[in-house]
């Protein structure tokens, strides 16, 4: 399961991205994400960096931490994460930033890890969940480029 949403920003790509990338700033822009932190000493992004996020799914609960390991790290091009389950990669989320029209194009994506269980969820719901992100994603990179664009 995957998808993405892109907004063009009348903003330099390195503003952007230092927004994006430095996740204590999700709260600002997620509808479902409220917080995150830095973990194991971590101050900032970079590869392999671990942060948690506190997510209240679909804006009405449950609430749970989530934790993440930063997979792509370019300043002013891309910042990815992925989602962990112990060690394992359950989804992977990546913001790419592309210069177009004296501004920047910013996608924001998610891809799920592929698995039967993924394949069956789909099936029975998961499809609602896709067009959330979607939504959810949308809502992200518009209130994003409000603060960009200030």
């Amino acid at each position: 399961m995957q998808g993405s949403a892109t907004v063009h920003m009348a903003a330099p790509a390195d503003k952007i991205w230092d927004l994006i990338a430095d996740v204590r700033n999700v709260g600002r822009f997620s509808p479902e994400t409220f917080e995150a932190e830095w973990l194991d000493g971590a101050t900032g992004p970079a590869l392999g960096a671990k942060f948690r996020g506190h997510v209240k799914r679909n804006e009405i609960g449950p609430v749970y931490w989530t934790t993440c390991r930063v997979t792509a790290c370019e300043p002013g091009r891309e910042f990815g994460f992925e989602v962990l389950v112990g060690d394992r990669a359950v989804n992977n989320w990546l913001y790419r930033l592309a210069p177009s029209k004296g501004g920047t194009d910013v996608t924001e994506s998610f891809r799920m890890s592929a698995s039967p269980f993924v394949n069956l969820y789909f099936l029975f719901g998961g499809f609602l969940r896709q067009r959330r992100n979607v939504r959810d994603m949308t809502n992200t990179l518009h209130r994003i480029k409000d603060v960009a664009e200030a």
